[in-house]
C-alpha cells in the first residue's frame, strides 16, 4: 500500500469513528434530558406522597375517629333519655289545677 491509499483507509476510518461517537452523543444527549425529566417527575411524586401522608387520614385513623364519635353520640343519647326520664317525672308529680269556666 502506498502512501496515499494508507491515508484514504485512515480517513475513512476516521470518519466512521468520527460519525458514531457523533450519533453517540446525540443519544446520550437526549438521554440525559430524559433522566433529568425523570428525576423531576420522581421528586415531584415524592413531593406528593410526603403531601397525602401529612395531609390526609388512614382508614385506622378514620375508623378510629368514628368510633370515638359514635361514642361521645351514644353517652349524648344516653343523657338525653335520662333527660326526658327526669321531665316526665316532674310531670307526672305536679299537681293538677282545676279550672273552672264560668
Amino acid at each position: 500500500m502506498t502512501g496515499p491509499e494508507i491515508m484514504a483507509v485512515v480517513g475513512f476510518g476516521l470518519a466512521v469513528f468520527g460519525t458514531i461517537f457523533a450519533i453517540w452523543k446525540y443519544l446520550d444527549s437526549k438521554l440525559m434530558i430524559q433522566r433529568r425529566d425523570t428525576e423531576k417527575v420522581a421528586e415531584e411524586l415524592a413531593q406528593h406522597r410526603l403531601h397525602v401522608a401529612e395531609s390526609y387520614v388512614s382508614k385506622a385513623g378514620l375508623r378510629e375517629t368514628t368510633d370515638q364519635i359514635m361514642e361521645a353520640i351514644s353517652g349524648v343519647k344516653a343523657a338525653v333519655d335520662n333527660m326526658t326520664l327526669r321531665v316526665d317525672r316532674i310531670v307526672e308529680n305536679q299537681p293538677r289545677r282545676t279550672t273552672t269556666r264560668g
